[in-house]
C-alpha cells in the first residue's frame, strides 16, 4: 500500500452495521487488516522511514561543517565563515522535510494503530489473523530499528570519551546530534514493530468464531 493512499476507513459504528452476513464481515475486516498491516510495515513505510534517517543526517551533517569547523579554528576567515554559514542554513532547511515526515509518520502510525485495533475487535478469523503478524517485515524493522538504536547509543558514549578538548565543542555537538537522530528515529522505529507484533500477538491466537456480524441490507464497499 502506498503511503500516498488513503487509510481504510475505521468499521462504522455497531448499530448501523449492515453486513449481510458474517463471511461478508470477515471479507471487509481481512481487507482492512492487509491494508493496514502493509501501510505500518510495509515496503513503502521503510522506505519513506529509511529516507526520513537519511534527510535529518544529511541536513545535520551540512550544519556540522560549520560546527567542527568553528570548533577547530578552520573558518576564521570572513569568507569561509560565511560560506559555512550558508551551508549550515542549507542543511537546516534539509532538515525541515525530514521532521515533517518523522511527525507525520508517527501520527499517521497511530491512527492506523488504532484503525486496526478497531477492525480486528469486530471478530476473529484464523487467516486473516495469522496474515496480521507479517514475521518478515516485523523482523526488518526491529533489526534495523536495533541496530539504529544501538548505533546512537555507542556514539552517544563515544564521541564525548573520545573529544580533544583543543578541537572544542564543534565536533562533540555535531556527533551528538548524529547520535540522537539515530537514537530517535531506533526508537520510533522499534516502538512501531513491537507494538505491531503484541496487537498480532493477542488477535492471532484467538481462532475461534467470533460473534455474528450484524443483520441487516447489504453494505457495499
Amino acid at each position: 500500500m502506498s503511503p500516498r493512499a488513503p487509510l481504510p476507513p475505521p468499521p462504522p459504528p455497531a448499530e448501523i452495521r449492515s453486513w449481510p452476513d458474517r463471511e461478508a464481515l470477515l471479507a471487509d475486516r481481512a481487507r482492512a487488516l492487509d491494508a493496514l498491516g502493509r501501510r505500518l510495515l510495509g515496503g513503502g513505510r521503510f522506505a519513506l522511514f529509511a529516507g526520513t534517517v537519511l534527510l535529518l543526517q544529511l541536513g545535520w551533517g551540512m550544519v556540522g561543517v560549520t560546527l567542527v569547523g568553528l570548533g577547530t579554528g578552520a573558518i576564521l576567515d570572513p569568507i569561509t565563515f560565511f560560506v559555512g554559514l550558508v551551508v549550515s542554513v542549507l542543511g537546516a532547511g534539509v532538515m525541515v522535510p525530514g521532521l515533517w515526515l518523522a511527525v507525520r509518520g508517527v501520527r499517521q502510525d497511530r491512527l492506523a494503530r488504532e484503525r486496526l485495533a478497531a477492525w480486528a475487535a469486530l471478530d476473529r478469523d484464523r487467516a486473516a489473523d495469522a496474515r496480521l503478524r507479517r514475521p518478515v517485515p516485523s523482523a526488518l524493522w526491529m533489526v534495523v530499528s536495533a541496530v539504529l538504536c544501538g548505533l546512537g547509543l555507542w556514539l552517544g558514549f563515544a564521541v564525548p570519551a573520545g573529544a580533544d578538548p583543543a578541537d572544542g565543542r564543534g565536533p562533540v555537538a555535531y556527533g551528538m546530534g548524529v547520535a540522537l537522530i539515530f537514537w530517535i528515529n531506533g526508537l520510533i522505529g522499534l516502538s512501531k514493530a513491537v507494538g505491531h507484533y503484541r496487537r498480532a500477538i493477542r488477535t492471532a491466537p484467538a481462532g475461534r468464531a467470533g460473534r455474528s456480524a450484524s443483520s441487516g441490507p447489504p453494505r457495499h464497499g
